[in-house]
């Protein structure tokens, strides 16, 4: 995808013809060692998955606040000597439902499904973009509470509830939208990560995960008719905005070449 993207920026403008973009498999206890060495032989940016994203809090010293508030780190910019660390999953989350689905947060009853490092940065983005609420559901109990604690302070007046059990589901109001932040459905053999039926407010849903591009939950939403996106379309606006933060080049201009070379690289 960002070769794609410099290649494009770089017709237009030539600066960038000499940027390139490289990917690195790094032991999570060799993180801090290798952002050292990317700095010193000057390296723009990074981008960092899991289980970087959360390991980097603890390196990079300077945060924006939406990595704060979600937890995690998925985009370092150069800053002097230092990092500064991002987090454009929100955007991309954002953006992508607004592509595909032409829902945005904002005003917008959400279900979320996870509570791991992807379900916070989208609960944080949710809450940060005005969502009328936030109705949140996961396996672990221990882990949802420990969510629910982090957005206590981000929340603000807007209703934020745990669901699944005691029959919320049927409470969850109509015409939400349902995200998709948990691993279910990256697999074949992996079930899905709700019953929609069992949820009869739901209005749209919007699954995270993107290869394979239809999941169970995708299926399901399909066989109900319920409208439905995967999250090819969050993976290149988060892209799109990490090359804005390293080069100054508006996401907007990108994020449709990244979006086709990402379709190109899945086939």
């Amino acid at each position: 995808m960002h070769a794609a993207a410099l290649e494009q920026i770089a017709r237009d403008e030539p600066r960038f013809s000499s940027w390139r973009y490289f990917r690195f498999d790094v032991p999570p206890q060799r993180l801090a060692e290798a952002l050292g060495l990317m700095r010193a032989r000057g390296f723009m940016g990074v981008n960092l998955t899991v289980p970087h994203k959360v390991i980097a809090l603890e390196i990079v010293r300077e945060l924006d606040a939406a990595a704060r508030e979600a937890g995690a780190v998925n985009t370092l910019a150069a800053e002097g000597a230092a990092w500064r660390g991002y987090n454009t999953d929100g955007y991309g989350l954002a953006a992508g439902i607004r592509e595909d689905l032409r829902i945005e947060l904002g005003g917008t009853h959400v279900v979320l499904l996870g509570a791991g490092g992807a379900a916070r940065g989208a609960a944080a983005e949710c809450l940060r973009a005005g969502c009328a609420s936030l109705w949140i559901a996961n396996r672990t109990r221990a882990n949802l509470e420990a969510l629910l604690g982090l957005l206590a302070p981000v929340a603000g007046s807007i209703p934020v509830m745990a669901i699944g059990q005691g029959g919320a589901e049927a409470d969850v109001p109509s015409g939400s939208l349902l995200i998709n932040a948990t691993s279910a459905g990256l697999r074949d053999d992996d079930p899905a990560p709700a019953d929609l039926r069992a949820i009869p407010g739901i209005a749209a849903v919007y699954d995270m995960i993107y290869n394979p591009p239809v999941t169970r939950l995708l299926a399901q939403a399909r066989t109900l008719g319920i409208a439905h996106a995967n999250g090819l379309g969050m993976l290149a606006h988060q892209g799109a905005k990490a090359l804005e933060i390293w080069t100054g080049v508006p996401a907007a201009r990108t994020a449709a070449t990244m979006r086709a070379a990402a379709v190109k690289a899945l086939g």
